[in-house]
């Protein structure tokens, strides 16, 4: 099943990298036909026990990225992406996934904040984000939430993109 999602995976996760460098948004329009095309052909193609392969790696994602979500660190895009993703390759690839994705948006941010003088503060914010959970839980902190103008946003769909894509050749 995972070579049937290599394309349609390649052209959404192009499409949400441009939309997310330029606007900083994913698109619903592209992410929940995506979504439910993963689960529609894992249906076909394998039947109910596929279905339910879509529907455990499209749980994984949203799970995962809805902490971080909750936690104010990733956009509502993101996790839905993610999600969709999961979706079309089920939970164990998902899950290299991640793990790619994070050292790949780990060496952006630090890329990304270094290059915009802003390195101090995105450990701080990193720092406040982990450190600062037992006290606040997964209720965001007000100074590094997404909806505060004076945060920095950086695009996170290309780290998704470039982890999902090398995760089809480690899988």
């Amino acid at each position: 099943m995972h070579s049937i999602a290599w394309w349609p995976t390649l052209i959404v996760l192009a499409i949400a990298t441009c939309t997310d460098l330029y606007s900083r948004r994913i698109p619903n329009w592209l992410v929940l036909p995506f979504m439910a095309a993963g689960i529609a052909v894992s249906g076909w193609l394998h039947g109910w026990s596929g279905i339910a392969h879509s529907l455990g790696g499209l749980v994984l994602g949203a799970a995962l990225f809805g902490i971080l979500f909750l936690m104010g660190g990733m956009g509502m895009g993101d996790v839905k992406l993610f999600a969709a993703i999961g979706a079309w390759i089920g939970s164990s690839q998902l899950l290299l996934a991640l793990v790619l994705t994070g050292i790949v948006g780990g060496m952006m941010a630090i890329c990304w904040a270094a290059a915009g003088g802003f390195l101090g503060e995105l450990f701080s914010g990193a720092s406040g984000l982990l450190f600062s959970f037992k006290k606040r839980g997964l209720r965001p902190d007000p100074e590094f939430n997404l909806d505060n103008p004076r945060a920095r946003k950086m695009p996170y769909a290309p780290a998704i993109a470039i982890g999902t894509l090398i995760s089809f050749f480690s899988h």
